[in-house]
């Protein structure tokens, strides 16, 4: 399994329409598949916040940083990282309800292993934690998106083998869904974020 998430992981930055095709053909446990992909690459973005905030300190300008305690800073990134895992299960769930509209085919668990594999880029870009400057977050953040939108693009009428035609609306679809997420998701981060500004 782990090759699999290896040759996975640096095809969908490499030769993403190849991979695309490579991941919709497998045969695999999805169910154990998609949830031990999603545990995993969910704690990047936790883990490396816990260490930079704690070993190097935030910053908003990278001038001036700012330690977090260790217990503040623990319940932070374990908030984030059960936001993180319900997110996804949640975008996953919008997206089975709009491609069970449009294709023969489809399962939940499809559908969960999909938008893990679209959300890869994200979930790397967390390894700017590291080095937890707000603006520099922002900017990897923003790069993270697009690349993942890409995937989305690319990957829907191969993964869930939607006429070309067709998968323009579900692509549309699953971002205006993606965008409501993402919303609510900013909004209750700023909230947990907040534990750490004070």
């Amino acid at each position: 399994m782990y090759s699999r998430h290896k040759q996975h992981f640096l095809g969908l930055f490499s030769i993403p329409r190849v991979e695309w095709k490579s991941i919709s053909d497998e045969n695999a446990d999805l169910t154990q598949f998609s949830l031990t992909r999603l545990i995993f690459f969910a704690a990047v973005p936790a883990a490396s916040f816990l260490i930079g905030v704690t070993q190097v300190g935030w910053s908003l300008s990278g001038t001036e940083f700012h330690l977090v305690a260790m217990n503040t800073a623990f319940f932070v990134a374990m908030t984030f990282y059960a936001l993180i895992v319900f997110s996804t299960l949640l975008m996953a769930y919008f997206t089975f309800i709009i491609e069970r509209s449009v294709a023969t085919e489809t399962s939940f668990e499809r559908c969960l292993l999909f938008v893990t594999y679209t959300a890869t880029p994200m979930y790397m870009a967390g390894l700017v934690g590291f080095v937890p400057i707000v603006w520099l977050c922002i900017m990897v953040l923003m790069v993270s998106v697009i690349y993942s939108l890409y995937l989305l693009y690319i990957g829907i009428p191969i993964y869930m083998n939607i006429p070309e035609g067709r998968s323009f609306m579900v692509v549309t679809s699953i971002i205006t869904a993606g965008l409501c997420m993402m919303v609510c998701f900013n909004i209750v981060t700023v909230i947990i974020l907040s534990r750490v500004a004070v």
